[in-house]
């Protein structure tokens, strides 16, 4: 009979690595069987590959669906990447034992990240709060079950007194100094106790039981073809199911759960990880709080705490902020007492934190966070070798750069792209679509010259966003595909019409027409049970320009249109509604929509939806308890517009600014009709001899509190405007005169001068001579 030996280990553990590779250093396996997917197998080798460097992904995905993925990402310190070197470097077999993804991934789509599912293939995130919460476990065994499955550790350091079953497994696993192979035997005791009061995983019960079948099942494979030694490396949660691999009729029944699964087709790659990705706050189910600090425990066991301390006055230094070798030393001490005090055999990361608070950072939180961004997370980038499979996204986003001429570690620099070109416009897609899933190697710019053909960004390329790359596969198997993915997921998210606004028109840049179909569809939905008619206002200026102007790509936006022709009714039925009872800031917030609403009505041309706009901006304006800013702003786009005359704005001006309306109000009432209105003053027919009148009627107690409010309101206006309502102030009679009164004058020599420029600008060739 083989000599089969289990160590339970944590996924991401220094400490668990440290004491494996002492274990199988003294063991010497001729078989290593590996938690892992069997699929991958072939790509073990490359573990050992010179220009491989963790922390790396193993990427199983369906390539007809390659959303339908799952990742499982390495680190130098994690134990299955230590067994698999020492598999390679002494020349035995290494094996993948879980249940095929082909299986996993025929049932159920996994979530990126799949791969283990807590520090001991448990979720301590996912505890059952909701479930134990106010209650003793005696009186919910039930309960206490599922608590004990979904969070072993958490039990564990319960009873031994730490807030959480993280510290306490870093506490006594991680950190601990020494390569103690007997820790395996502990493990393997304390999993035996907690399983025994713990039932299935509430949440993918056969799903478990698969897996643990399938393990057992490569453990007697393995011991009938000869191996005399077999090493088992798994989750330490499985460990107790995994010793039952010989046990009477096991194999009978592990068959049984295993017989008529679903499988698929599968393909593998590995993919270059990052730090940030492998910590629990990038939502990583077995994610740890600090890869950093791991790493560090990893490589510099001996002298970590110095070590540590050292790097971290030396980004102190870096930043501009004082830390000199005597703070560094101060923290160390301090972080050797917090130790001892807490009956640590050396500091920990909890220590340190408080040590370097305290000495280094003077107890400033802003230098601590980038200590703990760059030492606690840290932000190592991974590599793999050049002639390793690709993930499906990278293979795509290398060949649109080989077929468009673009290389991503080339310097930066500006590049204007013509749109009437098509390899111009292919680029331009390729850019806008990066930037959906969250690579921004283009950045808009101004473009010079006239035209709406050209497009202006500046390009820079930031080596972490091969990571970016790797997860887009998660969201489909192109750049294209990953692109309308995450912006699909970032619509089904929105909680605005706004922002599916928003979305539209990047999807036209990006010309993923299908994207932009569902997002219709979703803002259609939304808008149409929508009570929010600001949320509707904020969303009609984007869609109409869209409308009006569509895309210099051609791209198809009658939908848009159509979706506008149903949101500016909805709006203006409910305008005056949500404009009551609105205080200073609401009502210039509203004032603001109105005035936006206002141009993309103008903008689409269209007689109906004109006349529904201008009756909802009438029926406004006839408000007595509307804030001033609003029905002023309201008069003055109607007689903008044209829909009422100057008469009955001077009227509307005159009521308002009356005394019978008080002087605060009517200063807000003229706010809003003058902002930004210097020639509605200037040509205005007698608007301006209103205002002067109401400002020369006022006492100088009213003048004095209401000249801030005035002169703001005038200063929005231009200069030039400025200098002729001063000039026609000037003149006798002035502020009164009409545009056809005496004293107003008009040079048709000089207009004439005018006109061949306007013939050139209006033109309707004028966009082909630009």
């Amino acid at each position: 009979m083989p000599d089969i030996r289990l160590f339970g280990i944590r996924h991401h553990g220094p400490g668990s690595a440290r004491s494996l590779r002492a274990a199988l250093d003294a063991f010497a396996p001729d078989c290593l069987l590996i938690e892992g997917p069997p699929e991958a197998e072939a790509l073990i080798p490359l573990v050992a590959h010179e220009a491989m460097a963790p922390p790396v992904a193993l990427l199983v995905y369906r390539p007809e669906q390659p959303r339908d993925c799952a990742f499982f990402p390495f680190a130098a310190f994690s134990p299955e990447w230590v067994a698999m070197r020492h598999g390679l470097a002494a020349g035995v077999t290494v094996r993948f034992i879980d249940l095929p993804q082909a299986i996993q991934l025929a049932e159920v789509p996994p979530p990126a990240e799949a791969a283990p599912e807590g520090p001991l293939d448990a979720v301590p995130e996912a505890m059952a709060e909701e479930a134990t919460a106010g209650a003793p476990h005696e009186a919910l065994p039930e309960a206490r079950h599922a608590a004990i499955r979904r969070d072993p550790l958490g039990e564990l350091a319960e009873v031994a007194g730490y807030p959480d079953g993280e510290r306490w497994w870093d506490a006594l696993i991680e950190s601990r100094a020494g390569e103690d192979g007997d820790v395996f035997a502990a493990i393997h005791e304390a999993m035996a106790a907690l399983r025994e009061g713990a039932g299935p995983d509430p949440d993918e019960p056969e799903r478990e039981e698969a897996r643990e079948a399938h393990m057992r099942g490569a453990i007697r494979k393995a011991a009938k073809e000869g191996f005399e030694r077999l090493a088992v490396v798994c989750g330490a949660w499985h460990v107790p199911a995994l010793a039952r691999h010989d046990a009477r009729g096991q194999s009978s029944v592990d068959a049984a759960t295993l017989k008529n699964l679903p499988k698929t087709k599968v393909a593998c790659a590995w993919a270059p990880w990052s730090y940030e990705r492998l910590a629990t706050a990038s939502g990583y189910r077995a994610g740890v709080l600090s890869p950093e600090w791991y790493d560090t425990l990893w490589h510099h066991e001996d002298k970590v705490a110095a070590r540590w301390l050292a790097r971290a006055a030396a980004l102190l230094r870096a930043a501009d902020l004082d830390a000199s070798p005597a703070s560094v030393i101060e923290a160390a001490r301090l972080a050797e007492a917090l130790a001892a005090f807490r009956g640590r055999a050396r500091p920990s990361l909890e220590d340190l934190d408080e040590a370097a608070q305290a000495t280094l950072c003077f107890a400033d939180a802003a230098p601590m966070a980038l200590i703990r961004r760059k030492l606690v997370i840290g932000e190592r980038l991974g590599a793999t070798p050049p002639d390793s499979p690709s993930t499906p996204v990278e293979a795509d986003f290398a060949a649109q750069c080989k077929r468009l001429r673009l290389k991503p570690g080339a310097d930066a620099g500006e590049m204007t792209l013509d749109l009437r070109k098509e390899n111009d416009l292919a680029r331009s897609h390729l850019l806008n679509r990066l930037a959906l899933i969250g690579i921004p190697w283009g950045t808009r710019r101004e473009a010079r010259g006239r035209g709406t053909f050209k497009e202006a960004w500046f390009l820079s390329w930031q080596p972490d966003w091969v990571v970016e790359l790797v997860a887009a596969s998660a969201l489909g198997g192109t750049v294209a595909e990953a692109a309308a993915g995450r912006v699909r997921e970032r619509a089904r998210a929105a909680t605005r019409v706004a922002e599916l606004s928003g979305l539209i028109g990047t999807l036209l840049d990006a010309d993923l027409a299908d994207a932009t179909a569902d997002v219709i569809r979703a803002l259609d939905a939304r808008a149409a049970v929508s009570a929010d008619v600001f949320d509707l206002m904020d969303a009609l200026p984007p869609l109409a320009e869209l409308a009006r102007y569509g895309s210099v790509r051609s791209t198809e936006t009658a939908p848009v249109l159509a979706v506008v022709r149903g949101l500016v009714p909805r709006v203006a039925a409910g305008l005056t509604a949500n404009c009551q009872s609105l205080d200073d800031d609401a009502a210039a917030a509203a004032r603001t929509r109105i005035v936006a609403v206002s141009g993309a009505v103008a903008l689409l041309e269209e007689p109906e939806l004109k006349q529904a706009w201008q009756e909802a901006l009438r029926g406004l304006a006839d408000q007595e308890h509307v804030h001033g800013r609003v029905v002023g702003r309201a008069v003055r786009l109607l007689f903008d517009d044209g829909a009422i005359a100057a008469e009955e704005a001077g009227d509307r001006l005159r009521r308002a600014l009356s005394r019978a309306a008080g002087a605060l109000a009517a200063a807000a009432w003229i706010e809003g009709f003058l902002e930004e209105g210097g020639p509605a003053l200037i040509h205005g027919q007698g608007l301006l001899g209103i205002v002067d009148d109401w400002l020369g009627g006022l006492d100088d107690a009213l003048f004095t509190e209401l000249l801030p409010l005035v002169r703001r309101t005038f200063a929005s206006m231009e200069k030039a405007e400025r200098r002729a309502i001063g000039e026609a102030l000037a003149r006798p009679g002035g502020a009164g005169l009409a545009a056809d009164e005496p004293g107003r004058t008009f040079d048709a020599e000089r207009a004439a001068k005018v006109l061949p420029i306007l013939r050139l600008l209006l033109s309707p060739d004028a966009g082909d001579a630009a």
